[in-house]
């Protein structure tokens, strides 16, 4: 007689968190290639990578979120035109704007947690996002800085200071998307 499994695990991710972490994914391709160069100011472009990234992680959580994201970069590593400009593969990567790229990783990671541990605080969800941010933005210094042959300070100007405003504008922006979207899922028990 065949019993059946009391220890049987529970998956990893539901049915439901594989389909809405793949649509914020996409979300994400589609968005991170768009960017709007800054010509004799930056190699830096402005992406809107980093808006979905934070309506990503928003929706998601930090599990969820990172899965997101990193699928994003791996996807962009395989070649899909999926980074800044359309474009894909490693070189993307080892240029001037990779470690804006892997920051993303730590971005999400600290805006999850927030998320995560202050669930329904816009506030904190906020803070997450501007700390997540400074670090996006730390590594993407150091690796300019190195990439360019510039000063910390110099990589700073060109690869963060012009970005500031709307960088605050896409955590606005998040934000509000973010906590209509989540407010509406909820009313439909989804």
């Amino acid at each position: 007689m065949n019993h059946p499994d009391k220890t049987t695990a529970k998956p990893i991710l539901t049915t439901r968190e594989m389909a809405v972490t793949a649509l914020m994914t996409a979300l994400i391709c589609v968005l991170g290639p768009i960017a709007f160069p800054i010509p004799f100011l930056s190699p830096v472009p402005i992406s809107l990578g980093t808006l979905a990234i934070y309506l990503a992680v928003y929706m998601l959580g930090l599990k969820d979120g990172m899965l997101s994201v990193a699928v994003y970069l791996l996807l962009g590593l395989a070649g899909l035109p999926v980074f800044t400009g359309f474009t894909g593969g490693l070189a993307k990567v080892a240029g001037p704007t990779g470690g804006y790229m892997i920051g993303y990783l730590f971005l999400a990671a600290t805006e999850g947690f927030f998320t995560d541990h202050f669930h329904g605080k816009k506030l904190m969800a906020a803070a997450g996002m501007v700390i997540g941010t400074a670090l996006l933005y730390l590594f993407g210094t150091l690796w300019l800085a190195f990439q360019m042959n510039l000063t910390f300070f110099a990589a700073l100007g060109v690869g963060v200071l012009p970005y500031l405003p709307g960088d605050t504008a896409k955590i606005l922006i998040a934000l509000s998307l973010g906590s209509a979207i989540r407010y509406s899922l909820s009313r439909e028990n989804c």
